[in-house]
This record gives structure tokens, sequence and C-alpha cells, in this order.
């Protein structure tokens, strides 16, 4: 049987093909298994459709809304049907517009630019720093950061006394994730939502963990805009969607000032140029589109609509009861938890691990398991300091510790699976945490640019 045959028959049980099932990696003890890539929550693993339909449409790639040939005119068309799948998918209003971005940063940041003069932002210190950081670039902004809640009603009640006495009473906007980037554990956005427009606040939704796991409807959560990256949503092209509200995107100046965003360009007679810009989405995309970008994510759109996310969703839940179960019998794992261990959640998980770093356990789980996990504050850091009972001066980089095998950092460890994860991929992770915290790496590491790897020829 061939190699991706092998791959093959063991990602029977993933419910939609992903690129990278076939990948063979090294062990430092010597031999190859499968990748069994569980960090999908740093970047998914592309669909097989997504790849296929982009490797279809490549050769007709042309020139987006400026081209009279054929191939513009046809990328035209599937840059303009793509916006179109994704409204659908998205739920989006009639008069919502669907902006394409670079990523959810870039989405957060283009929403963050557009605020009116004198907005009062609320965001909760647990977010991701895509949500968390853009509204500081804003000198005429007033950013609130609220407490991390410990229940979800906590969150609700947290907002409401922010929002209630919030002076003096002008627009306002609250951010919120949908899904915890470190946790997984969803959050009551319905609930935010009402409150924020009980108060006369808009409300953006960060759903850059929630859109690959769960659906998302704009009108059913009832949130004024959604943010989220292609990368996430095993379409990793370089592709981003911000969708809402238009007003304040049609109001506000372009993000970027260029070709496609201006409708209209003319010079005055005092020297100087005149410009009428677009009022459609095309306001703030400026400069030639990612077209492919574009298409990956309808594409990925499509995949997981015909899939039906119903069984999409209790797939995940198994497996993430699988992985929880097998966890909960290593008594020297934490898993860390904002809401408790009865929250729902989608398919990622942090913890950590008695007497390990939690770098050097990760850097042992990829060299002498072949398991891609993810180690650091996972750009988190007040929510993963809370979580670790830390205070707010120690220090700690995304995905980097600052110290050594054995010693005391301020780091986690995450797992993440989605649709591509077979069963045998959580089955070995369970297995090699349970043989790592009893019988220890069967290899020597050292830390190499701020990153623990493993030692050249040093077996333990």
């Amino acid at each position: 049987m061939s190699v991706s045959a092998v791959a093959a028959d063991r990602s029977v049980c993933a419910p939609l093909p992903v690129l990278g099932r076939d990948v063979l990696v090294p062990l430092v003890t010597g031999g190859e298994v499968d990748y069994a890539a569980l960090d999908y929550a740093a970047s998914a693993p592309a669909l097989q459709r997504v790849w296929d339909d982009v490797a279809a449409y490549a050769p007709y790639y042309g020139s987006v809304h400026r081209g009279a040939g054929y191939l513009s005119q046809l990328s035209t068309d599937l840059f303009e049907n793509s916006r179109r799948t994704i409204a659908e998918f998205l739920g989006c209003r009639a008069e919502d517009q669907v902006v394409f971005t670079r990523s959810t940063t870039d989405s957060l940041n283009l929403l963050a630019a557009v605020l009116p003069q004198g907005t009062r932002v609320f965001v909760f210190e647990t977010e991701h720093h895509a949500s968390l950081l853009p509204w500081e670039q804003r000198p005429d902004v007033e950013v609130t950061y609220l407490n991390a809640p410990r229940t979800p009603q906590q969150a609700v009640d947290t907002l409401e006394k922010a929002l209630a006495g919030r002076e003096p009473y002008g627009p306002a906007l609250v951010c919120v994730t949908g899904a915890s980037n470190v946790t997984g554990e969803l959050w009551p956005v319905q609930e935010l939502a009402a409150a924020a427009h009980a108060h006369g606040a808009r409300i953006v939704l960060d759903a850059a963990q929630l859109v690959p796991h769960h659906p998302v409807d704009l009108g059913e959560l009832d949130v004024d805009w959604v943010a989220f990256s292609g990368h996430k949503l095993y379409a990793p092209f370089g592709a981003g969607v911000l969708a809402g509200r238009a007003d304040w995107l049609r109001d506000a100046d372009p993000y970027l000032a260029g070709g496609g965003a201006s409708r209209k360009v003319s010079r005055r007679t005092d020297g100087g140029v005149d410009v009428e810009w677009h009022t459609t989405a095309a306001r703030h995309e400026a400069g030639s589109p990612n077209v492919i970008g574009a298409y990956a994510i309808a594409s990925a759109c499509q995949a997981l609509t015909e899939a039906g996310f119903d069984g999409l969703v209790a797939r995940e839940q198994e497996l993430i009861a699988r992985l929880r179960a097998g966890l909960a019998d290593v008594p020297e794992v934490t898993v860390l938890s904002l809401f408790g261990e009865d929250a729902a959640r989608v398919g990622v998980l942090s913890f950590v691990v008695e007497g390990w770093n939690s770098s050097h356990f990760a850097a042992a789980l990829s060299a002498e398991y072949g398991i891609g996990v993810r180690d650091g504050l996972f750009c988190a850091h007040p929510l993963v300091r809370t979580l670790l009972g830390s205070e707010p001066q120690d220090p700690g980089e995304c995905g980097a510790p600052d110290a050594a095998p054995g010693e005391k950092s301020l780091n986690a460890i995450r797992v993440s699976l989605g649709v591509g994860t077979p069963d045998e991929h959580v089955d070995r992770f369970v297995r090699a945490v349970r043989e790592l915290v009893t019988h220890g790496a069967r290899w020597n590491y050292r830390t190499e640019d701020g990153r623990c790897v493993p030692a050249a020829r040093s077996a333990v």
C-alpha cells in the first residue's frame, strides 16, 4: 500500500479531507510517522476541496473590476460571487457589507479606523490581541478593559454595569470573542449583544475561533459586525472578512487610499485633487484584491455548509470528550478554564503539566511522537496570566518561553482540532501525554533562539 493510501486509511474518520494528511515526519528516536496536526487554532490546514477549487481557477486568474478581457470579467464575477457566498454563510442582512481584508487582525483594525470620533470601546481582558489592541491606535477613542469573568452570566453582568455607567452617553462599541483561542470556551454572544443594544452600544464578534467550528449567523446572534480569517477556516491564502453594518464603514475615510476605493478623481484649479470615494465595500478595499484568498474562503464556506454543521459539531464534541477524558486520567495535567469543566467549548483546549515547562513538553510531543501543538501565551497574555494565576508584570511572549526546559516559565500547551482530525491523532496525543508524564522524555533538549529543541544525537 502506498504512503498516501495508508494516510487516507488513517484519516477515514475525518469528515472532510485536508492537505497534509499524508505527510510523514521524522522522529528523533528513529523512523517516521504521519504528522498529527493538532494546532488548528493557529492555522488550520487547507481543505482538499479549497485547494482543488483554487487550482482549477488559477489558470483563469485576471485583474478584477478594471479589465475588459474575458479572464478579468471571469475573475470579477468570481470575486463578487465569493462575497455573496460568504454573506449567505454568515447570515448577513440585506443592508450589510462584506469587506475583504487580510485577516481577523486587519478586519478589527479596519473597524477601529472607522469608529466615529469619541467612541467608547468596551473589551474584556480575555480577548486575543487582535481584538484587544487595535482600539488603542485611536487617540480620540476611549477604551475600557473589563476584568475576566468566571461565568457566562458574570460576563453579561460585567458588561451591563460598565455600559450603564458610561459618561458621556455617545457612540459605543463592545468587542467580544465567540470562542476563546485559549480555552475554546463559548461566550454568551447573544446575551452580550442584547446587553450592548439595550444600552445603545454596538457589538463586533471576533469569530476567528468560532466560525470554523460552529454556525455563525449575524441576524440570529444580533451582532453588528463579525470578523474572521481564512487561514482559520481551512483557506490559508491570506484573506479575511469584516462583515456587518455599512453606515460607519460608509461614513469614514477609506482604510487605504488608492485605486479601487476611489470612484472619481479630478484636479482642482488650485492644483490639488478632489476624490469621490465608493460607498460600497470597495471603499475599504483599495489596490488589487486578493481574489484567490476571497475565493478560497467562499469555497470553504460552501464545503462546510454542504457537509452540514450539525454532523461536524457532533463529531467534534465526541473528539473533545475523548480528549478531555484521556487528560483527566493524568493527575499531573491541569486543563485551563474560565467558566468551569462543564462549559461548552469548540475543539480548542489548553493545559499545563506539573513538573514540566510547557515548551519542553510541546517539543517532546513533536520530536518523539510527530504531534504538532502550540505552547506559549497564544497572543492572549492577560487571559493566560489570569488562568495561570500570575502577576500582570510577569514576563512572557507569544509562543516563546522565557526559561530553559525544567525551569519555571509562564506558558501553557494548546491542542486544537477540526474537521480534518482523525481519531488516531487524538488517541496518539493522549497516549503521548501519558507516556511523557509517566516515563519522561526519551531525548535531551536545549534552548535555541527562545525555543526548546532536541539536542543533536543525544538520547536520554
